[in-house]
Protein backbone atom coordinates (compact mmCIF):
# COMPACT_ATOMS: atom_id res chain seq x y z
CA UNK A 1 0.00 0.00 0.00
CA UNK A 2 2.36 2.78 1.17
CA UNK A 3 5.41 2.79 -1.68
CA UNK A 4 9.24 1.40 -0.36
CA UNK A 5 11.77 3.23 1.30
CA UNK A 6 13.64 5.85 -1.32
CA UNK A 7 16.60 7.50 -0.65
CA UNK A 8 15.46 10.68 -3.52
CA UNK A 9 14.76 13.90 -2.41
CA UNK A 10 11.18 14.87 -2.14
CA UNK A 11 9.83 16.15 -5.32
CA UNK A 12 9.06 19.93 -5.94
CA UNK A 13 5.13 20.70 -6.39
CA UNK A 14 3.86 24.24 -8.09
CA UNK A 15 2.22 26.22 -6.45
CA UNK A 16 -0.54 28.24 -7.10
CA UNK A 17 -1.49 31.49 -5.98
CA UNK A 18 -5.32 32.84 -5.96
CA UNK A 19 -5.88 36.52 -5.70
CA UNK A 20 -9.25 37.93 -5.24
CA UNK A 21 -11.63 39.24 -8.34
CA UNK A 22 -12.26 42.46 -7.72
CA UNK A 23 -16.57 43.41 -8.07
CA UNK A 24 -17.92 45.08 -10.92
CA UNK A 25 -20.17 47.57 -10.02
CA UNK A 26 -24.00 46.31 -10.06
CA UNK A 27 -26.33 48.55 -11.56
CA UNK A 28 -26.77 51.68 -13.52
CA UNK A 29 -29.54 52.44 -11.23
CA UNK A 30 -28.39 52.62 -7.28
CA UNK A 31 -30.70 51.44 -4.65
CA UNK A 32 -32.21 54.23 -3.02
CA UNK A 33 -30.85 54.35 0.86
CA UNK A 34 -33.44 54.62 3.63
CA UNK A 35 -32.25 56.47 6.65
CA UNK A 36 -32.73 54.02 9.82
CA UNK A 37 -32.08 55.30 13.45
CA UNK A 38 -30.37 52.65 15.08
CA UNK A 39 -30.56 52.15 18.89
CA UNK A 40 -26.55 51.99 19.01
CA UNK A 41 -23.91 53.10 16.93
CA UNK A 42 -22.46 49.70 15.25
CA UNK A 43 -18.78 49.50 15.29
CA UNK A 44 -16.66 50.00 11.43
CA UNK A 45 -14.37 47.47 10.47
CA UNK A 46 -12.12 47.68 8.14
CA UNK A 47 -10.31 45.32 6.04
CA UNK A 48 -6.79 45.69 4.13
CA UNK A 49 -6.75 43.10 0.96
CA UNK A 50 -3.56 41.86 -0.41
CA UNK A 51 -2.95 44.17 -3.34
CA UNK A 52 -3.50 47.14 -1.04
CA UNK A 53 -7.33 48.31 -0.69
CA UNK A 54 -9.53 48.92 2.20
CA UNK A 55 -12.69 48.01 2.72
CA UNK A 56 -14.79 49.48 5.29
CA UNK A 57 -17.81 48.40 6.87
CA UNK A 58 -20.32 47.81 9.34
CA UNK A 59 -19.62 44.59 11.19
CA UNK A 60 -22.72 42.27 11.15
CA UNK A 61 -23.84 41.97 14.67
CA UNK A 62 -26.09 38.77 14.37
CA UNK A 63 -29.00 38.72 17.08
CA UNK A 64 -28.81 35.68 19.77
CA UNK A 65 -31.81 34.83 20.84
CA UNK A 66 -33.10 35.11 24.80
CA UNK A 67 -31.65 32.15 26.75
CA UNK A 68 -34.54 30.22 27.81
CA UNK A 69 -34.58 28.49 31.46
CA UNK A 70 -33.42 25.17 31.29
CA UNK A 71 -36.16 22.69 32.31
CA UNK A 72 -35.90 20.31 34.67
CA UNK A 73 -35.10 16.68 32.85
CA UNK A 74 -37.95 15.26 35.19
CA UNK A 75 -40.94 17.12 36.17
CA UNK A 76 -41.33 18.35 40.12
CA UNK A 77 -44.34 16.38 40.34
CA UNK A 78 -42.61 12.97 39.68
CA UNK A 79 -39.18 13.62 41.88
CA UNK A 80 -42.31 14.49 44.46
CA UNK A 81 -43.95 11.22 44.06
CA UNK A 82 -40.66 8.99 43.97
CA UNK A 83 -39.34 10.61 47.20
CA UNK A 84 -42.92 9.98 49.05
CA UNK A 85 -42.41 6.34 48.04
CA UNK A 86 -39.42 5.96 49.29
CA UNK A 87 -39.79 7.77 52.45
CA UNK A 88 -42.91 5.57 52.76
CA UNK A 89 -40.75 2.62 51.77
CA UNK A 90 -38.43 3.62 54.45
CA UNK A 91 -41.27 3.74 57.40
CA UNK A 92 -42.71 0.70 56.40
CA UNK A 93 -39.05 -0.87 57.02
CA UNK A 94 -38.55 0.88 60.00
CA UNK A 95 -42.17 -0.68 61.56
CA UNK A 96 -41.23 -3.69 60.33
CA UNK A 97 -37.85 -3.91 62.41
CA UNK A 98 -39.64 -2.01 65.09
CA UNK A 99 -42.09 -4.96 65.17
CA UNK A 100 -39.09 -7.82 65.33
CA UNK A 101 -37.27 -5.88 67.77
CA UNK A 102 -40.34 -5.97 69.99
CA UNK A 103 -41.15 -9.78 69.28
CA UNK A 104 -37.14 -10.11 70.27
CA UNK A 105 -37.31 -8.02 73.21
CA UNK A 106 -40.39 -9.96 74.46
CA UNK A 107 -39.10 -13.03 73.90
CA UNK A 108 -35.53 -13.00 76.10
CA UNK A 109 -37.93 -10.64 78.90
CA UNK A 110 -39.73 -13.77 78.97
CA UNK A 111 -36.47 -16.72 78.93
CA UNK A 112 -35.27 -14.39 81.90
CA UNK A 113 -38.85 -14.68 83.87
CA UNK A 114 -38.52 -18.49 82.86
CA UNK A 115 -35.07 -18.83 84.09
CA UNK A 116 -35.60 -16.71 87.47
CA UNK A 117 -38.27 -18.72 87.94
CA UNK A 118 -36.04 -22.01 87.76
CA UNK A 119 -33.31 -20.85 89.71
CA UNK A 120 -35.91 -19.61 92.59
CA UNK A 121 -38.01 -22.29 92.49
CA UNK A 122 -34.97 -24.54 93.01
CA UNK A 123 -33.96 -22.17 95.65
CA UNK A 124 -36.72 -23.06 97.37
CA UNK A 125 -36.78 -26.58 96.99
CA UNK A 126 -32.73 -26.72 98.50
CA UNK A 127 -34.16 -24.72 101.53
CA UNK A 128 -37.50 -27.16 101.83
CA UNK A 129 -35.42 -30.61 101.83
CA UNK A 130 -32.37 -29.21 103.47
CA UNK A 131 -34.49 -28.03 106.58
CA UNK A 132 -36.25 -30.95 107.28
CA UNK A 133 -32.81 -32.82 106.71
CA UNK A 134 -31.21 -30.63 109.73
CA UNK A 135 -34.12 -31.96 112.63
CA UNK A 136 -32.78 -35.87 111.31
CA UNK A 137 -35.38 -36.69 109.24
CA UNK A 138 -38.16 -38.78 109.53
CA UNK A 139 -37.86 -42.21 110.60
CA UNK A 140 -40.41 -44.84 109.06
CA UNK A 141 -40.68 -48.25 110.88
CA UNK A 142 -42.32 -49.99 108.54
CA UNK A 143 -43.30 -53.08 110.83
CA UNK A 144 -45.06 -50.92 112.84
CA UNK A 145 -46.71 -49.36 109.95
CA UNK A 146 -47.38 -53.00 108.52
CA UNK A 147 -49.00 -53.99 112.02
CA UNK A 148 -51.21 -50.89 112.09
CA UNK A 149 -52.39 -51.46 108.88
CA UNK A 150 -53.38 -55.36 109.20
CA UNK A 151 -54.72 -54.25 112.94
CA UNK A 152 -56.78 -51.82 111.65
CA UNK A 153 -58.21 -53.79 108.80
CA UNK A 154 -58.49 -57.09 110.65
Amino acid sequence: MYPGHTNHAPVQRAVEVHQPTPITPAAAYPAPVVPVQPGTVPAVASVVLPDGRVVTGYAIDHARPEPVAAKPAVSRAAVNVALGGVGFLAVCGGLLLLTSFIAALTAFITQLITLAAVVFGGWIAVQVFSASGHRGGTTVNIRKAVIKRNHFHG
